[in-house]
C-alpha cells in the first residue's frame, strides 16, 4: 500500500515572499525523496484558474461584493481539492500549495470582517474537515509587504485596499497560526538569509517526523 502523501501550505500576504518559499520548500521535499506537485488559490485547475481572474479582475463599475468575493473562494478551492489536491496525496504524492483555506479565514474573515458564523458552514461543505499537514505562515507588516508588491509591478484588485484591511488581515493571520499547532510562523522582517535558514529548519522538522 502506497502510504498517502503530505500538504503543504505557504500562507501570509502580499510581499511576504511566498514565491521564494515555495522555491524553498519544494527543494526540501524533493531532497527527502518524495513526489511533488505545486498548485495555488485561487486557482490549480481550469475552471479555478478562471475563477482566479474573476476574483482579481477590477470590475471597474461594477461593484464586487464580499458575498461574492467569499463564494468564489471557496468555489476554486472545491475544484482544487477535488480534481487535484485528495487525488494527488491518494497516489502518495505531496502537494505543495501556495495559499489554503487559512487565506480566506485571514482575508475574508478578517480584513473583510466576515463573520465566523458565516464562513464555517463554506468550510464545512467544501473541506469536510480536510486541512493540511504543515503549513509555513510567512509574516510581514502589511506597510513593508505592500511597498515589495508595489516593486513587482501593478497591483490586483486587492492588493489596492487599504493599510486597514492588510492589517485586520495580519491579525487574523497571526491568531490562526498560533491556534495551530501545525503551523510555524516565519518572522520576514529579518534578513532574507536568515528568513531562508528558518524555512529550511522548519522543512527539517517536519521531515523528520
Amino acid at each position: 500500500m502506497i502510504p498517502a502523501g503530505k500538504f503543504v501550505v505557504i500562507e501570509g500576504l502580499e510581499g511576504a515572499g511566498k514565491s521564494t518559499a515555495v522555491s524553498i520548500v519544494k527543494s526540501c521535499i524533493e531532497q527527502a525523496g518524495h513526489k511533488l506537485t505545486c498548485t495555488r488559490e485561487p486557482g490549480g485547475t481550469a475552471m479555478a484558474e478562471a475563477i482566479r481572474e474573476c476574483v482579481k479582475k477590477d470590475w471597474q463599475h461594477e461593484t464586487v461584493t464580499t458575498e461574492a468575493e467569499l463564494l468564489l473562494m471557496y468555489a476554486a478551492r472545491a475544484q482544487l481539492l477535488h480534481n487535484v489536491i485528495l487525488p494527488a496525496l491518494d497516489d502518495g504524492v505531496w502537494v505543495l500549495g501556495d495559499r489554503h483555506d487559512m487565506s480566506s479565514q485571514a482575508y475574508q474573515g478578517g480584513g473583510r470582517e466576515i463573520p465566523h458564523s458565516l464562513i464555517q458552514p463554506l468550510r464545512d461543505i467544501t473541506l469536510k474537515g480536510f486541512c493540511p499537514d504543515f503549513t509555513l505562515y510567512l509574516d510581514v507588516e502589511p506597510s513593508e509587504g505592500l511597498k515589495r508588491a508595489r516593486g513587482r509591478g501593478e497591483l490586483d484588485r486587492i492588493e489596492q485596499l487599504d493599510i486597514a484591511f492588510f492589517e485586520r488581515t495580519r491579525a487574523r493571520y497571526l491568531s490562526l497560526a498560533e491556534q495551530d499547532p501545525h503551523c510555524v510562523i516565519i518572522d520576514t522582517m529579518q534578513s532574507i538569509e536568515q528568513v531562508h535558514v528558518d524555512i529550511k529548519h522548519a522543512m527539517q522538522q517536519f521531515l523528520a517526523l
